[in-house]
């Protein structure tokens, strides 16, 4: 992968839905690199998060809003003046877009349309990236991966959303920055795992929530298979994109991101790696959901394009990826230097 952090250094890079898992492991990032970074995101409302417990809103410039409020980005999108947009901030979880479809639309679908709104009034953009989701293809459940001329037909409300956002990012190219000095992509990134998710319905904070709670953790279904990727392989991958495509805006498009064919695993497998590197004190059980609220149970990424294009690899594998989730959770639990086990995973993640 040719591609060197030091890209970063005094770069103004607007990143929205920063406090989030994602989010905060590419603030870590991007601060590290010297970026001047300002973060755009409504906040975590959870009792624990990673960008606090990291100490994060020291390092940056953190704006608190809504990427449904059109007015207020505008306003700081001519404050920070931004060279390079990355935009994360969504309502993710997708048994959450069944029981409120309307905020996920108005966050997914309107959130986008916001943001490439300042983008196309700014003078100052030159990289926009997207940050959408495996899910975003029609599945077929069928055995190989999908390819981004493949249709886009999310099924659940989450996944529905995250394909009209890539629908607006192309709609928007292709009326108003095709013939502009500004590089627009997407990139559809599968399921992420590592330390300091927090989130509902995921099954590694759900396995660490069973750890902390001494119970057992009750598996809704153990036999879905999923491309499960440690979280630095899709920042890493999103900063490259944007890197690139600042310097060359022909390496713009529409990239998949995901782990290896061997790195595609079930629900149940991904558990029991989790037990493996847990040790004692962890168990689990097949509880299927009856009536449970429709869920992919097969779907794999192709990602020749951007291997092709920019020669990138992935670096961990999920049994790797499961390892340093549970390093990193017993750093925090042991009070630990949060922040300093995600300097050292950064480190190590460039250094292989």
């Amino acid at each position: 992968m040719n591609f060197d952090l030091s890209f970063y250094k005094g770069k103004r890079v607007l990143l929205t839905g920063h406090t989030g898992f994602k989010g905060a492991w590419m603030s870590q990032v991007l601060t590290g690199a010297g970026a001047e970074l300002t973060g755009y995101s409504r906040g975590s409302e959870k009792e624990v998060s990673l960008f606090e417990l990291a100490g994060l809103k020291d390092n940056l410039h953190h704006v608190t809003g809504e990427v449904r409020d059109l007015e207020h980005l505008k306003r700081v999108f001519a404050q920070v003046r931004p060279e390079i947009v990355i935009h994360m901030a969504a309502q993710p979880i997708v048994r959450d877009s069944y029981v409120d479809p309307v905020y996920t639309y108005e966050t997914n679908v309107m959130g986008t349309v916001n943001v490439l709104e300042c983008v196309r009034l700014s003078s100052c953009v030159k990289s926009f990236l997207n940050v959408t989701t495996d899910k975003v293809y029609h599945n077929n459940e069928w055995p190989w991966g999908y390819r981004e001329n493949e249709p886009l037909d999310g099924y659940d409300p989450y996944s529905n959303s995250k394909s009209c956002s890539e629908l607006v990012t192309h709609s928007y190219y292709n009326s108003f920055f095709h013939d502009r000095d500004v590089a627009v992509s997407t990139a559809r990134a599968g399921n992420v795992i590592g330390g300091g998710d927090f989130a509902n319905d995921r099954i590694i904070p759900d396995c660490v929530r069973a750890v902390m709670a001494g119970k057992s953790l009750a598996v809704r279904n153990p036999h879905s298979t999923r491309p499960y990727q440690h979280v630095l392989e899709p920042v890493m991958a999103y900063l490259m994109i944007a890197a690139r495509q600042y310097e060359d805006k022909s390496l713009a498009g529409w990239y998949n991101v995901g782990p290896d064919e061997c790195d595609c695993v079930s629900t149940g497998r991904l558990v029991e790696l989790f037990a493996e590197k847990w040790g004692e004190g962890f168990r689990w059980e097949n509880q299927a959901e009856p009536g449970a609220p429709h869920e992919a149970n097969f779907l794999k990424l192709d990602c020749s394009k951007i291997k092709g294009t920019f020669g990138w690899r992935p670096r961990w594998h999920i049994d790797d990826a499961v390892a340093k989730a549970a390093e990193w959770t017993r750093v925090w639990l042991g009070g630990g230097d949060v922040a300093g086990e995600m300097d050292r995973e950064i480190r190590n993640y460039m250094e292989e």
